[in-house]
Formats: C-alpha cells, structure tokens, sequence
C-alpha cells in the first residue's frame, strides 16, 4: 500500500439547516437492498503541495461538503432495515447529528500511469482511494446502514482523486451526480450555498412522486426482507484488470453509417446505441478469442438503464419530476444467441435490437415501466446467462464537476468488479462529442477485447 489516509472527518450539514427525514422504500429502492455499493472515482489534474492541501483544499472540502449536505439530508443519513421483517419494513432516516464521512489521504502512486485509460492497469490499485462504507451497527430494531463514504486522495505535485461510495438505496446515477455536482460547484464558489446547477428544492417524497405503488412495494420486500443485511468489502483480489477506450466523433459517425446502410428504414440510431452495441458484440467475440470455451446457442443478455424522471410511462402519470432524488430507473432488455452476437455483422444486430428497444420501449409512454411490479420475479431467470450491462450516463457524467479545479480528466466506476461483466460511459475530456468506454474484465479477456475493439474501427 503505498497510499496513507491521514484523517477521517464525520460531516454534517450546518446546526439547525436539516429537518430530520424518514422516507419509507418504494419497489425503486427495495429492489437494490442487497446489491453491492456504487464505487466511483474522479481524476482530476490539479498540481498542488501536501502544505496547500493540508491548509486549504482540505478545509474547504469540508466546509462545502457540510454546506451541502443541507441540501442532500439523506445523503448524511441512514438505512435502517428491521431485525423483525415480518412486522416493519426498511426506510431512510436522517436525525439532526447524523454525518456523511470523508477521509483524506495521500498516495505516492503514479498519477499519470492511473490516468492512462487505454492501458490495462491492475484494479486492485484503485481501491486505495476508496473509502469502506462505515459497517452496519444495530440498535434495538433496526440494523442501521450509513449511505455514503467519500475520500478526498492527493498526488503530490499532480492531482487530486475524489472517491464516492453510495448504496443505491441512496439514489441512481442522476442522484449522486446530482449530489456531488453541487458540492463541486459549492467548493469552487468558495462556499457560496446558491446552487445555480442543480434543481431546488429537490423531491424526496417517495408517495408524493410515485403514488400508490403497495402492491409493488409488498411484491419486492416479500423476496428482499429473506436476504441478510450484510456488511460490504472491496473485491480484492480481484483478477481484473482495467481499461478504457474512446470513440471519436468520427469513429461514432462511422458507425452509425454502417448500421443505417444496413438497415435504411431504421429512423433514428442514436450514439448511445452504436456505442452499446460495438462494446458488447466485441466483449462477446472476446470470449473465443482468449480461449474460453463458448456455446454457440446460448444467449446473451444486454441491459441498459434508463432514467424515468420527465419520462412519459405506463405506471406514473404525471411523469416524475426532474427535482426527484432518490431510485427511478427502468431500462432495455435484449436477448440475442451468441452466435449471432459475434458474427461478423454481429454489431449491426445489436445496435438494431438496441434502436428498436429505445424507440419502442424507453420512448413509448404505454411500453416504459409496463410490468414492472414483476420485474423482480424475472431477475432469477438471467441468473445462469451471460449477461452484460451500462453503468453511468454520458448525460449524468461526473466528470462536469468540478471543485475548482477543472473538470475531471478520468472517471473510473469501481463497482464494475463485482458485476459479471459491464461497461462505463462518460463522455470525453479530450476528445470533442466522443465517448469512453471503460471495461473491467480479466487480463486476457481485456487484450483479446482491445484487439478486436480497435480493429473493428478500420473500415
């Protein structure tokens, strides 16, 4: 370990600025009780001194976080799941007194070889600039989960690293981008508590927003309430291995013109779509290419998030507004053989399938969020296939934040190595309307993928 965590602080919102809060769990957030924290981590190129990190970036970190966190009481709160789950169910909670952590420390690992996206480096590295979730304590009834670790790592003489751990019962992706958005913006204004980036005041209501959902909300905690609520532990070792690989605008234009010359009829094939669908029939092709053995009938699972705020859809009229902070994500589900997943024109099938699923599905106000009290019981179903999966958004991109000291320059999502297989997505800092893809997969999976990925782009 050649990182050292010089001080773990507990934060909380100013004296007198946060009313306490109890949000009872939708189906939204039950379905994520026992799911693994959400692990990111923002690069930023910001040459500095262990004295002005100590004396300055420090406290103001501090300081801007608690002026934050007024705004985002439940991001300093807790979950409290019941010992009796016959008798209670879990909610959110924050009491005046509660805090969110934020550890600092220093690293003298090499800054510019972590930031080197396109290399494969080792993940288990990463985990340094993380911080633990706090464990789970209990009081009489209730297990009691914190939400959220942050950790702010310094370079010295390079950069500075802001780690972010969350349940996801806290919230989605547009959430905590959400929240650490407007402690970026609070630290860089020096304090000022005027958030002109983020949309106040924000809905925590779950009843108000969704409105009667007990038939859901009992279908999901009757499956959740049997699984322990346990403590969480970094991955390592890991045996993965880290990447990433940008599209060009050029490159996302050319693939565009492959699928439609494919298929003239198709009305819209977005960047999202092709960008998906070339990852994951090249991830497939992977596969025989680092000499795994493949089956060439089975299938192949592609899911995709999809953010329901503002969102005509079968299940919440009128949609849920954009100010909502907390869980409200539905998505795309294909299924396609291997076979034809890693066939030559295996990406046009896939951005097709992709197309159709956005155009028929997320943007069909009778198909978004059909069923999805059932949604739950058909998990089960995809738990012996070969599934691949987005995390992150291009249009919730933590890289915008910025706490003075320019826009993140890497984003890494820990949180992919404990996922079978799944890709990042964030825009790119360096390269104008392109894209980057970042993998986590095993070393020769990763270099039988980086090949195929990169001459798939010679046309």
């Amino acid at each position: 370990m050649t990182t050292t965590v010089l001080e773990t602080s507990a934060i909380s919102p100013p004296p007198g600025s946060a009313a306490d809060l109890t949000l009872p769990l939708c189906f939204f957030d039950i379905i994520w009780l026992h799911f693994h924290p959400i692990r990111r981590l923002i690069f930023y190129n910001h040459p500095c001194t262990e004295a002005e990190f100590s004396s300055t970036i420090v406290p103001n970190l501090k300081h801007s976080l608690s002026l934050t966190l007024q705004h985002f009481p439940p991001v300093a709160g807790n979950l409290l799941f019941p010992v009796d789950t016959d008798k209670s169910r879990p909610f959110l909670r924050y009491v005046s007194g509660d805090t969110a952590p934020l550890t600092i420390a220093v690293s003298g690992r090499d800054f510019d070889e972590l930031v080197a996206g396109s290399r494969a480096r080792d993940s288990d590295q990463f985990y340094e600039f993380l911080p633990l979730m706090p464990p789970i304590a209990e009081e009489e009834d209730y297990k009691i989960a914190p939400l959220i670790a942050l950790q702010a790592t310094l370079f010295p003489g390079r950069g500075i690293c802001i780690g972010v751990s969350n349940h996801h019962c806290l919230g989605d992706a547009r959430s905590i981008v959400a929240f650490v958005s407007a402690w970026a913006e609070t630290n860089r204004n020096s304090g000022d508590e005027r958030l002109r980036n983020c949309t106040l005041p924000l809905i925590y209501d779950r009843s108000s927003v969704f409105g009667d959902t007990q038939k859901a909300d009992e279908k999901y905690w009757s499956v959740m309430r049997n699984i322990p609520l346990t403590s969480s532990s970094f991955p390592v070792p890991s045996g993965r291995v880290r990447a990433a690989f940008t599209l060009h605008q050029s490159d996302i234009k050319n693939l565009k013109n492959k699928v439609l010359s494919k298929n003239p009829d198709l009305v819209f094939v977005s960047s999202f779509a092709v960008t998906a669908a070339y990852t994951w029939s090249s991830v497939v092709k992977s596969a025989r290419a680092a000499g795994e053995e493949v089956d060439d009938d089975r299938d192949e699972v592609f899911f995709f998030p999809a953010d329901a705020r503002g969102r005509p859809n079968a299940m919440v009229d009128p949609p849920v507004p954009v100010n909502y902070f907390g869980n409200c994500l539905g998505g795309g589900m294909i299924k396609m053989e291997h076979k034809k997943v890693a066939a030559e024109e295996g990406f046009v099938a896939a951005a097709e399938a992709i197309a159709d699923q956005i155009n028929n599905v997320v943007n069909n106000k009778d198909n978004f969020l059909k069923g999805a009290d059932n949604w739950l019981s058909e998990m089960p179903k995809f738990g012996e296939l070969s599934t691949f999966g987005v995390s992150g958004s291009p249009k919730f991109d933590l890289l915008n934040s910025d706490f003075g000291w320019g826009t993140g320059s890497r984003l890494e999502v820990l949180s992919m190595d404990k996922e079978k297989y799944s890709m990042s997505l964030c825009n790119s800092s360096d390269s104008p309307g392109g894209l980057v893809v970042g993998l986590s997969l095993p070393k020769e999976r990763m270099d039988a993928f980086a090949t195929i990925f990169e001459d798939g782009l010679k046309f």
